[in-house]
């Protein structure tokens, strides 16, 4: 009884692996989506982040998290900020083919003269893939 088991289970993984695709392995020195845009009175470049996509045909969409670098001149009085810092926001991305369009969501803190809040803004990019 247990050859037979044994047989059965052998039997029964060979068939499991048997649909198994070849791996293929691919290098790519970039891949993804670059995009550059405005935002509360700066600009944004940022290539996308984590997200979830549905593709429709030759459109995709895509909601995600948008690591980013902004340009904004600080204009408040006193020590002031460097005009170029790292940020992250969400957004909305469509791609149709290799164009891109985004509208991302970046957040501004709380400072002396104004309360946080949320600007919005627009893009447009380029897909890699």
């Amino acid at each position: 009884m247990k050859k037979f088991l044994y047989a059965v289970g052998i039997f029964i993984s060979e068939l499991c692996f048997s649909q198994e695709n070849a791996s293929k392995i691919k290098a790519s020195l970039f891949e993804g989506i670059a995009v550059a845009g405005y935002v509360d009175h700066g600009a944004f470049i940022n290539f996308t982040g984590p997200s979830v996509s549905l593709a429709h045909r030759k459109l995709k969409f895509i909601l995600g998290m948008l690591p980013s670098i902004r340009i904004k001149e600080d204009r408040s009085s006193g020590t002031k900020n460097s005009p170029i810092t790292p940020n992250l926001g969400v957004g909305f991305t469509v791609i149709y083919r290799k164009a891109v369009l985004q509208i991302p969501l970046y957040y501004n803190t709380k400072t002396s003269t104004q309360d946080g809040n949320w600007k919005i803004g627009i893009g447009l990019g380029y897909s890699f893939k």
